[in-house]
C-alpha cells in the first residue's frame, strides 16, 4: 500500500477463455479458487454474512492513521464500514468500504481531508506466516480511489515486510502489486502490473490471492499466477523479511501519491478529479468484498 513506481507487463491469459463460457467473468476463476479448500486447512475466514464487523477478527483504523498524502480521514462509522445482503454476484452478504465527501469531519486541521473512509486489520485478532489469503473483491469505476488488500508484518515499517495483493488507482483495466522490505520499500523494484484481457476489468467479482512460502511469493488473480518473487530476487536489493507473522488490511484510501503518481492529477484534490469527488457525493464508489480466507500452507 506503499508508494513506488511501477511497470507494464500484459499478459495474454487463460482467464480471457473462462470468461467466455459463463454469464459472470469471474465465476471460473471463483470455482477454481474454491476448489483448493478440500486440500488445504483453513485458518481464518470471514464471509461479511452477518450484517455486522466481528470485532473478535477486526480492527478500525481512525482518524490518527495518515501516510502518502492521502486524501482521507478513517473513521469508524456504518458511513463508511457497512453491509449489504444483495450485492449483485456476491455469496451471500458483502462488506462495503466506501468514501464520503464530509469536509470539516476531519480532526487533524493540518490535514484537513475532504473525504472520510474505512480500514480495517486483523492486527492483535489473527496473523500467520506463510500459506494461502485470498479476497473476493468487486471495485468502482473511479479515477483517482485507492482501494487495497495487502499483508503487513507487526514490527517497524518497511523492515517487517509488506505484501500488497491488491492495489487499485482507478485504471479499471490493471491492478498493481508490490513487495516492501528493507532496501526495496517505497519506490520499489518489486512491483508489477496485471492487465486483464478485453472484455474484463475491477468491476468485475475477481478473486485476487497470494501464496506465501519461504522462498518465494506468487500473486494471482481468479486462480491465473501473474506474478512471482523469490528470495534471490529480494535478496538483490535487501534482506528477505517474509519470514514472520503478517496481518490482515483492507481499506479505501483517496487520491495521494500512488494514483497522482498515475494521472498527475492535482485539483480539487491530489490524484483525484472533479469526476471522483461528485460520483462520491452521489454514493456511487465502493468497494465489495464477498469474503476473505486464509488457507496453512501446503
Amino acid at each position: 500500500m506503499n508508494r513506488y513506481s511501477t511497470f507494464a507487463l500484459p499478459f495474454a491469459i487463460a482467464i480471457g477463455v473462462a470468461t467466455t463460457a459463463c454469464a459472470h467473468p469471474s465465476d471460473a476463476g471463483s470455482a477454481l479458487a474454491e476448489a483448493i479448500a478440500p486440500e488445504r486447512q483453513l485458518i481464518f475466514a470471514d464471509e461479511f454474512d452477518d450484517g455486522t464487523l466481528d470485532r473478535d477478527k477486526w480492527i478500525v483504523i481512525g482518524t490518527d492513521f495518515w501516510v502518502n498524502n492521502e486524501q482521507q480521514a478513517y473513521v469508524d462509522t456504518p458511513e463508511v464500514i457497512a453491509f449489504t445482503d444483495d450485492a449483485a454476484g456476491a455469496e451471500g452478504g458483502a462488506l462495503i468500504l466506501r468514501p464520503v465527501f464530509k469536509p470539516g469531519a476531519d480532526p487533524k486541521k493540518e490535514r484537513n481531508a475532504p473525504f472520510i473512509s474505512g480500514r480495517i486489520e486483523s492486527q492483535g485478532k489473527f496473523d500467520f506466516e506463510h500459506g494461502r489469503a485470498e479476497a473476493r473483491i468487486k471495485m468502482p469505476d473511479n479515477v483517482g480511489v485507492w482501494p487495497a488488500f495487502w499483508l503487513l508484518g507487526n514490527d517497524q515499517w518497511p523492515g517487517t515486510g509488506e505484501i500488497d495483493i491488491m492495489e487499485y488507482v482507478g485504471e479499471k483495466d490493471w491492478i498493481g502489486v508490490a513487495l516492501h522490505g528493507p532496501g526495496y520499500s517505497g519506490e520499489t523494484p518489486l512491483v508489477n502490473k496485471f492487465f486483464f484481457p478485453d472484455g474484463v476489468d475491477v468491476t468485475d467479482w475477481h478473486t485476487y490471492a497470494v501464496e506465501w512460502t519461504a522462498d518465494q511469493i506468487d500473486f494471482l488473480i481468479d486462480d491465473h499466477l501473474h506474478y512471482r518473487v523469490t528470495r534471490p530476487m529480494v535478496e538483490n536489493y535487501g534482506e528477505w523479511r517474509f519470514d514472520n507473522d503478517k496481518y490482515l488490511i483492507l481499506n479505501f484510501a483517496m487520491g495521494g501519491a500512488y494514483p497522482f503518481k498515475t494521472n498527475r492529477i492535482e485539483a480539487p484534490y491530489n490524484g483525484i478529479p472533479a469526476e471522483t469527488v461528485e460520483a462520491v457525493k452521489r454514493g456511487e464508489v465502493e468497494m465489495l468484498v464477498d469474503w476473505v480466507r486464509v488457507y496453512a500452507p501446503e
